[in-house]
């Protein structure tokens, strides 16, 4: 069974187990309509900017990377990523593919949900602690990708806000199924709040920070701290989060052969991640059907070329509704990955300057209870498009 492309009605309860499941348990077969994403149809979606191309090109191209969702998840997570494609680029103008300099990194366990989980911690050279700390959570749809395939934007939020970032490899799917990522990350941030003296950092100034299914994790993990009673971080930067089910919004529409991520390859991740059709309703997975009251400031990075565009949309307007100070800034031909890229996309480096930025001003001050928010800011949504040169509002 097919979904008909102008459906744009969010998938809910009979309704996503009567449509999405069917096309999920095809994919990769050849019966979902070449409109869903499939390997050989012409890229959809807005034009990329150059920067962002040659990174494409390189990874398409140069790299030949293979659509993850026509693959087993194993055989997907030996894939090139977007970072090896950015290193390709870095080689091709005759750079190095070393981390820039500004920080140390080491390799620590913390504990997760069933057991040690690896993680790297990112210092600022020569800062003086204790220093404020980002929990971070990497990218990969719960499914393929690690920590040190989303390096980049750890290592760019660490320099931008002056902090230690802490990012963790949470248990995969299909191995361990949902909710294990969810879990996990809760657990890392009860370690996170009883360990960070041990890496130099103030448990009382402490942030969340991920991109695409980290994204989720970021605000689904400050979700179960505030159910738990746990204290809450003082703020979130969710970059182009997972935060819906609906493969069928207008960002899915416009961008359903998107050239990072597309349709079908959420519909893959779909498949893999949970245990039943119900775990994609449950609200750590459906961010903008949960309660979102009483949760800290959240920044959103968002790229135009990306089919989570639309649900990070709404995510945010949700978030204003339950009274949460939000702010979005969408980066006009980026495509989703583009965050962690900042050594060849100067959009990246920009986006990495405003969530640091949050970040910094958020952590900043004398040290005070998990969760104290800064002073106000104008709430900017709706935000209106076109707001600057090279952004989408």
């Amino acid at each position: 069974m097919s979904i008909k492309p102008k459906r744009t009605l969010a998938l809910t309860g009979a309704l996503l187990a009567a449509i999405s499941l069917p096309v999920l348990a095809q994919v990769p077969g050849t019966s979902v309509p070449a409109t869903q994403g499939q390997p050989g149809v012409p890229f959809s979606g807005a034009p990329l900017d150059a920067e962002n191309q040659a990174v494409v090109d390189a990874l398409t191209k140069q790299l030949k990377a293979r659509p993850y969702h026509s693959l087993d998840p194993v055989a997907a997570r030996q894939q090139p990523t977007f970072t090896d494609g950015v290193n390709a680029v870095l080689r091709a103008q005759g750079r190095p593919t070393t981390p820039p300099p500004g920080l140390t990194e080491r390799e620590i366990s913390v504990t997760g949900a069933a057991g040690s989980l690896p993680a790297t911690v990112f210092t600022p050279t020569g800062a003086r602690g204790p220093l404020p700390v980002i929990l971070y959570f990497h990218g990969g749809g719960w499914v393929i990708a690690d920590r040190k395939v989303y390096a980049g934007g750890a290592r760019g939020l660490a320099r931008n806000a002056q902090a230690i970032v802490v990012s963790v490899d949470y248990r995969r799917a299909p191995e361990a199924p949902f909710p294990a990522q969810h879990d996990d990350a809760l657990a890392s941030y009860r370690w996170l709040l009883q360990n960070a003296a041990s890496i130099g950092a103030d448990p009382s100034r402490i942030a969340f920070a991920g991109e695409s299914a980290g994204g989720n994790l970021a605000v689904s993990t400050a979700m179960q701290a505030r159910d738990a009673g746990l204290p809450l971080p003082r703020h979130i930067v969710s970059v182009y989060p997972i935060a819906g089910n609906d493969l069928n919004t207008p960002s899915y529409q416009d961008t359903a052969n998107g050239p990072t991520l597309n349709r079908a390859l959420m519909a893959w991740f779909f498949r893999y991640v949970p245990r039943s059709p119900a775990d994609l309703m449950d609200p750590r997975i459906n961010l903008v059907g949960a309660n979102l009251q009483g949760l800290p400031p959240v920044t959103i990075v968002a790229a135009q070329v990306d089919p989570l565009r639309s649900e990070g949309e709404l995510l945010a307007q949700r978030l204003a509704a339950a009274g949460v100070q939000v702010e979005r800034r969408e980066w006009a031909g980026s495509a989703h990955e583009f965050f962690g890229a900042d050594a060849v996309i100067r959009d990246a480096a920009e986006a990495q300057q405003w969530a640091g930025g949050k970040l910094r001003q958020a952590l900043s001050g004398m040290a005070g209870p998990v969760g104290a928010a800064p002073a106000p800011e104008p709430m900017p949504m709706p935000m209106p498009n076109g707001t600057r040169a090279g952004e989408r509002g």
